[in-house]
């Protein structure tokens, strides 16, 4: 671990709450149970940018079945540490999902607002099935009723970074996830 500072506290003084091994041993398990539930199928994956990037590269390196990937990237944050209530959708999918059996890959489920918003705009599109993995789970932090379907850790409400989740722009980079003081 490096002592990267972006001009705030040095990275090594936060707490760690999930170490890279834990996430690695824990993706590796949901990975098992996808390619359970979907042996025989060729699912979509659509990773949700830019958190989810690093999760679903070390979820398809796990995978056991074939799989298609594509991108959507929303925004509730902008560079706040609440979601703003507000999704906007950034980057659409290149490809019709009509038909397809769709997994939705997340970062973090934290009030249940953008993926709610993103499960109903693409169960509009008439994919074959829609499911939803999320690396973490704030269900403690819930405005509307919504349970991913594969879920990696049920954390506290605190605002953490690494393994793909940042702080304005900062801190994906970390193989471990750390807890961000404020």
């Amino acid at each position: 671990m490096t002592d990267y500072d972006a001009g705030r506290n040095k990275v090594d003084d936060y707490e760690v709450l999930l170490s890279s091994e834990q996430i690695a041993k824990r993706v590796k398990e949901i990975a098992e149970v996808i390619s359970n539930d979907y042996r025989g199928k060729r699912p979509l994956l659509i990773g949700v940018l830019k958190g989810a990037v690093i999760f679903l590269s070390d979820l398809i390196r796990f995978l056991t079945i074939p799989v298609e990937i594509d991108f959507i990237a929303v925004s509730s944050y902008g560079n706040a540490t609440a979601s703003s209530g507000v999704v906007r959708i950034l980057k659409d999918l290149e490809q019709s999902i009509q038909g397809k059996d769709v997994l939705i890959v997340e970062d973090i489920v934290d009030t249940g607002l953008t993926l709610n918003y993103l499960a109903d705009n693409l169960g509009s599109r008439q994919p074959n099935s829609l499911r939803v993995v999320t690396l973490l789970d704030k269900p403690d932090r819930r405005k509307v009723k919504f349970e991913p379907d594969y879920c990696g850790f049920n954390i506290p409400d605190r605002f953490v970074v690494g393994y793909g989740l940042d702080y304005g722009e900062d801190y994906r980079q970390l193989s471990d996830l750390r807890v961000l003081d404020e």
